[in-house]
């Protein structure tokens, strides 16, 4: 399940004001809202201070933030809550986190499929959305499709229709101001369309270096197939389906991607699930 969407949460409604929050225990791996600020993540600790206890909270992309724990101040799937300290350590297992990061629900059904799509460029970046946030898709019944790139993508999301109950969000390769792609994006202006992307080239250099035990992604020279390229400059032999499986498969969680893909991705999931009839 996914957490951090709280927009139909009316925070200021009196009766909410005065009444007793659930008490939740503040274990490591709990993911919450801070209510007034927005933040939310994993809880890592708990402290005592001279101002009173604080709980340490890390986002998806490693930020840390501290809070002081106060009645209400949390949300917990969309509801007020009062964090407390553990009262005692937990045997077992924390609770299962998702690639995403998200908070696992075991033998959760998949989501009737909602008339809203996700589209993105091609079929390897719909196997890295899929390998990362595939349980947050499924829960929230959204499909994701790949494209044969964004030249058309006007008269795609034409064909589409997109309307208020199914909408449709895009994921662009290479969306820097200037580009081919930046422009193509730029015609799209249906309000029920969101069109965002990463800076990436390709979506094979959204995987951190590190992760796939490289120091940095290759420059390839203008004219190279960049994929090609990359595979050369490497020391790779020169397959991409063989390097995207090689990238792929050192791709765990969230933590092996660049911030800026998590963003727009989690913006697309955003755009698609508000409101609207499943079908």
């Amino acid at each position: 399940m996914r957490n951090g969407r709280y927009d139909n949460v009316d925070f200021t409604a009196p009766w909410k004001r005065h009444t007793p929050a659930q008490e939740v225990e503040a274990e490591p791996e709990l993911v919450v809202e801070h209510a007034a600020t927005g933040f939310c993540g994993a809880v890592i600790r708990t402290e005592k201070t001279a101002q009173g206890l604080t709980v340490t909270l890390e986002d998806r992309f490693g930020k840390h933030r501290v809070f002081p724990i106060e009645p209400r101040a949390f949300l917990l799937d969309g509801v007020p809550v009062t964090l407390v300290r553990p009262r005692r350590p937990q045997a077992g297992r924390p609770a299962r986190r998702t690639a995403s990061g998200s908070i696992a629900v075991p033998g959760a059904p998949a989501r009737v499929a909602r008339a809203g799509r996700i589209y993105v460029e091609g079929r390897h970046d719909a196997e890295l959305v899929e390998r990362v946030w595939g349980d947050d898709l499924r829960i929230e019944g959204v499909v994701v499709e790949y494209l044969a790139g964004v030249d058309d993508l006007p008269t795609v999301v034409e064909r589409f229709g997109p309307t208020p109950d199914a909408r449709l969000g895009v994921l662009v390769d290479h969306l820097v101001p200037g580009s081919k792609e930046w422009r193509i994006a730029q015609a799209v202006t249906d309000a029920n369309v969101l069109v965002v992307g990463h800076p990436f080239i390709d979506v094979w250099a959204a995987v951190k270096p590190a992760s796939v035990g490289i120091e940095r992604w290759p420059d390839v020279p203008r004219g190279q197939d960049w994929k090609t390229g990359v595979c050369r400059a490497l020391g790779w032999p020169e397959n991409t389906g063989a390097a995207w499986r090689h990238i792929l498969g050192h791709v765990r969680t969230y933590r092996d991607l660049e911030p800026q893909l998590l963003g727009p991705v989690e913006q697309l999931i955003d755009h698609v699930t508000v409101g609207g009839p499943t079908g």
